[in-house]
């Protein structure tokens, strides 16, 4: 995150949408009314759900692309396709065998694979200091929710073991889901020469005592990969030399992404059956891309190439990671759900637009504190900073599943998901 802004507040209760400003006109009919009530929000949710594992460019990925096409062209928007290259690796195997013990791990993208045989070397606790020539490091990061390669906590650390002389690293990665986590990367090349794994933080005792002892170990990553296509999905309602209303969410992801992307998701679609009626004196954007993993590769691709000049757009709100997902109380051994919205979400918008959106936002656990994005923005939202529109907002976060495979519909509240909702349709009714 760019000049992080790390002072949050956060409230438990999660109510309905507050109204928007006096005299503000949000045009909602029952029709679209109905779009965000929590049964419907669910309902995509649940669909979003049922597509898998969100790859960009994978079965999941391109039959949620082919659900939302179908959904915008039934609203009347013009459907098309920005197409791009990502790149794909499936793991046919990933472990540490240990003794008799064989530890499964997950392969870090981009996968360096290990020879057919295995990487075999001791193991070495990196955090101690001294020589990794030769030892495979098992590197644990703090607790913290991780995202991606590219954070200095992350790529430092794999950096310096390698300069040490390590031949392969497995990275604990330390967090409240004591899941592994697959971490975001660039998508150009490998960050490292050498292999690195993944290692669920609940599976990592045994590996950090053997490390700690200097036990011999055999790290094997093999699977096949290459590059293969992903698609943005790009939907455009037309009226003429009128100004640009830009709704973008990301729907790609390592996991299946439920509450990472299933909320943004679900609203956008909202949204867009709303701004069809609501807003018949505006042009329509509605964008949806994938390669998010990829350090943003689809957002980069859709600023540079489709977005609207920045002059003639009157709003453009995007919703990116963790914008409604569930809050959870942590316990040493477990989460136990909670009906409220996870706090760690942060609403920032252009520096006029924040006492608006801190009034619409009040009361909704992180996002009622509204920062302005000259202070610093995260992920996508940085690529459209970066692009020079003046009038934005963005929701961004981490759950407490992210990036994890237990990222399911678990991970879903209906009325904090409706809130936000609600919510985020007034926010733009009142600025556009």
């Amino acid at each position: 995150m760019t000049k992080p802004v790390i002072s949050r507040r956060g409230v438990l209760a999660a109510g309905v949408g507050i109204p928007i400003a006096a005299g503000a006109s949000p045009l909602v009919t029952d029709a679209t009314e109905d779009a965000f009530t929590p049964d419907r929000l669910m309902a995509d949710v649940a669909t979003y759900a049922a597509a898998g594992n969100k790859a960009a460019g994978g079965a999941g990925d391109t039959m949620t692309a082919k659900w939302l096409s179908d959904r915008m062209a039934a609203l009347g928007f013009a459907v098309t396709q920005q197409s791009f290259e990502v790149p794909w690796f499936d793991t046919h195997r990933a472990e540490l065998k240990l003794g008799n013990l064989r530890i499964a791990l997950l392969a870090q993208p981009l996968v360096q694979p290990t020879p057919v045989k295995g990487l075999s070397a001791r193991l070495r606790l990196a955090d101690i200091g001294g020589n990794l020539k030769g030892a495979i490091a098992v590197i644990r990061l703090p607790f913290r929710r991780w995202s991606t390669v590219t954070d200095k906590a992350v790529q430092g650390v794999l950096s310096g073991a390698f300069e040490r002389g390590a031949i392969g690293a497995i990275l604990v990665t330390t967090g409240p889901s004591r899941q592994a986590l697959l971490l975001n990367v660039p998508a150009d090349k490998p960050l490292f020469r050498h292999p690195v794994a993944l290692l669920a933080p609940a599976d990592a005792a045994p590996v950090i005592a053997a490390a700690a002892r200097g036990d011999d170990a055999r790290l094997t990553i093999q699977g096949i990969g290459g590059r293969r296509p992903a698609v943005n999905l790009v939907a455009r309602r037309v009226i003429g030399n009128r100004p640009w209303l830009v709704v973008s969410t990301p729907r790609s992801g390592w996991t299946d992404c439920v509450g990472e992307r299933g909320p943004g998701i679900a609203i956008w679609l909202a949204l867009a059956e709303w701004a069809i009626s609501a807003r018949p004196d505006h042009n329509l954007l509605f964008v949806c891309n994938s390669g998010h993993e990829y350090e943003n590769l689809g957002a980069s691709h859709l600023v540079a190439d489709v977005g609207p000049p920045p002059a003639q757009t009157a709003f453009w709100l995007h919703l990116g990671a963790n914008v409604a997902a569930r809050d959870w109380h942590e316990l040493p051994d477990r989460l136990l759900p909670l009906p409220s919205a996870d706090p760690f979400r942060f609403l920032v918008t252009s520096p006029d637009l924040v006492p608006t959106a801190r009034r619409i936002f009040s009361g909704q656990p992180g996002l009622e504190m509204a920062y302005p994005a000259d202070q610093g923005t995260a992920g996508e939202l940085t690529e459209i900073v970066k692009g020079g529109y003046p009038r934005l907002a963005g929701i961004f976060g981490a759950h407490r599943l992210h990036h994890a495979a237990g990222d399911d519909l678990s991970t879903i509240a209906p009325l904090p998901l409706a809130a936000t909702a609600g919510a985020c349709r007034d926010l733009v009714a009142a600025v556009t």
